[in-house]
């Protein structure tokens, strides 16, 4: 997993980096980098995050309105559409929301219904954008719901799913003291993500999935889980691999009940799921009645633009930067019901901007493509369809960078590029700081995921080196008052409160973007494009096309 460099990769690193950082001829000062200016910056971001564009909700007027102002304004700066004569990409999508008041659908063990009120106890919805579904299911409990041959480990030891409701643990198998590493030791591995519990139930045909929350091992509360399924419009890809028809969450007391009304002890499952031998255990206990859901569909739009390579034979291939425009638009009733987003993503979205129009000013090798991507909110939604249908080769496709809620606290002296370190992006991040005068920001173990759960993850999943360009902690100046300042964000995240405050210093903004465009610079100048480490799961997924 931690080989190094080849000689071939070590001289295009080395390559690359002498053209995107030169010595200037004369005094041999290094000049060539990229700055971002300020002012185009701030302009967008202002105007991204106010209240005309309605917070760009995901099938609302703020997100069409967003669509052509990205469109209109990457036109301004010289991208070329990179969808024909377009710089729109279609993505296809399903608004859906649960009618718990028009359904019947309930929990039974040994033969009598479960108490359990939807919300409070748990939700559900359809996976597959289907309005309407009679149910009739057994429940087994699979532990984690993993397949993983490089561990291996398989949670269904060849049980037929079909027919089944999946009853999952989230989270993956804790590290123990034989084997520390496993399922990444103290970090988050993707199998332990929820998504991909969904996932795995819908390629193996199952009926549907049922996760049991705990905090600990979701990373937030029950309460994360009501406000984005009770009385919520979510939204799903309408085309292509669709989820299993039954989508949901119990609270853990709720599961505890429910294992105990069917014969089952929780805790002893739970502990027995720890293991490599596990069994699926079939639960005295079905899932049953009808399910009734509004769903409609809507396109939605990717907006992307290029900027043609010099290169006659590496511009056929290309850099992606991209960034989320969407949030979470306008919800609620009280007064204010705008959620503006001002951080979360108008700065990612408007440091793309003013990125492209440095990077036109200065083409590179590569051709260089700026991706704003829809629905990220609902579950990286328009990466994803990007992935599935992209608009560039993806065996072409040196790097995606990623770009989601810069930094507004200030000026620092690291940057964090974590996932890096799983390709050759690693030693060109490194590299680039250096010449930046900062560093790499030390690692940490991914307790919640944070990998998997940005856009760039997309990107992975099929092949490409990609990763997230986030925010440092060790700031210049009056540490103490911008950490507060960063800290104090949390309480703003996915609030109405997160808006533009015209006294923000964006220095650390602009540095966060340039360093982003100075990476992907010297990844569009090597002569190789960049390579997963040796062994990584994601490079097979390169090396398999």
């Amino acid at each position: 997993m931690q080989k190094l460099l080849t000689t071939l990769a070590a001289t295009a690193l080395a390559t690359s980096l002498a053209f995107a950082f030169p010595a200037h001829a004369a005094g041999g000062k290094q000049s060539a980098l990229f700055t971002v200016p300020e002012a185009p910056l701030r302009a967008h971001l202002a105007f991204l995050s106010s209240d005309l564009l309605e917070g760009r909700g995901t099938g609302q007027r703020g997100g069409d309105l967003t669509v052509s102002y990205l469109e209109n304004q990457a036109l301004a700066v010289g991208l070329k559409p990179a969808a024909g004569n377009s710089f729109r990409q279609a993505v296809h999508i399903a608004g859906v929301k649960s009618l718990p008041q028009d359904s019947s659908l309930r929990l039974e063990a040994n033969g009598a219904p479960l108490s359990a009120s939807f919300g409070k106890d748990w939700v559900w919805a359809p996976g597959d954008a289907q309005a309407s579904h009679r149910i009739d299911a057994p429940l087994v409990f699979v532990g984690y719901g993993i397949t993983a041959s490089e561990e291996g480990w398989n949670d269904f030891k060849g049980l037929d799913v079909k027919g089944k409701v999946l009853v999952m643990l989230v989270n993956d198998p804790q590290p123990t003291a034989e084997e520390p590493n496993r399922f990444g030791g103290k970090s988050l591995t993707y199998y332990g993500r929820w998504t991909y519990k969904f996932e795995e139930a819908a390629r193996l045909g199952a009926a549907g999935v049922l996760l049991i929350h705990t905090t600990p091992s979701a990373s937030y509360g029950w309460s994360v889980i009501q406000n984005s399924w009770d009385g919520v419009e979510r939204f799903q890809l309408a085309q292509g691999d669709l989820g299993t028809p039954l989508q949901g969450w119990m609270t853990e007391d709720t599961a505890r009940s429910l294992f105990k009304a069917g014969g089952q002890d929780l805790d002893a499952l739970r502990a027995q799921a720890e293991r490599k031998d596990f069994q699926p255990v079939a639960l005295n206990a079905k899932v049953g009645g009808d399910m009734k859901a509004a769903v409609r569909k809507v396109d939605q739009f990717n907006v992307a633009g290029i900027v043609p390579g010099t290169d006659p034979q590496l511009k056929q291939e290309v850099v992606i930067y991209s960034a989320h425009w969407d949030h979470l638009g306008m919800q609620g009733t009280g007064a204010d019901t705008i959620f503006n987003g001002a951080v979360d993503n108008a700065s990612g979205s408007a440091a793309l901007l003013a990125m492209a129009q440095e990077a036109v000013r200065r083409p590179a090798k590569r051709s260089q493509m700026f991706l704003w991507v829809a629905a990220e909110e609902q579950g990286l939604l328009g990466s994803a369809a990007y992935a599935t249908t992209p608009l560039w080769p993806l065996d072409k496709t040196a790097a995606n960078l990623n770009l989601d809620s810069l930094n507004f606290a200030g000026v620092t002296r690291d940057i964090n590029t974590q996932g890096s370190e799983r390709t050759e992006l690693g030693k060109l991040a490194e590299a680039t700081a250096k010449a930046m005068k900062m560093r790499i920001a030390d690692a940490r173990p991914d307790l919640a995921g944070g990998y998997f759960r940005s856009d760039h993850f997309s990107f992975a999943k099929v092949g490409v080196p990609a990763f997230s360009i986030t925010r440092g902690s060790d700031y210049l100046g009056d540490q103490a008052a911008a950490k507060a300042k960063n800290d104090a964000y949390s309480k703003r995240y996915h609030q109405v409160s997160d808006e533009y405050d015209p006294s923000w210093d964006l220095g650390g903004m602009t540095q966060q973007a340039a360093f982003t465009l100075n990476l992907g610079q010297a990844v569009a100048n090597a002569p190789k494009m960049p390579q997963w480490k040796a062994g990584d799961a994601f490079g097979k997924a390169r090396v398999a096309k």
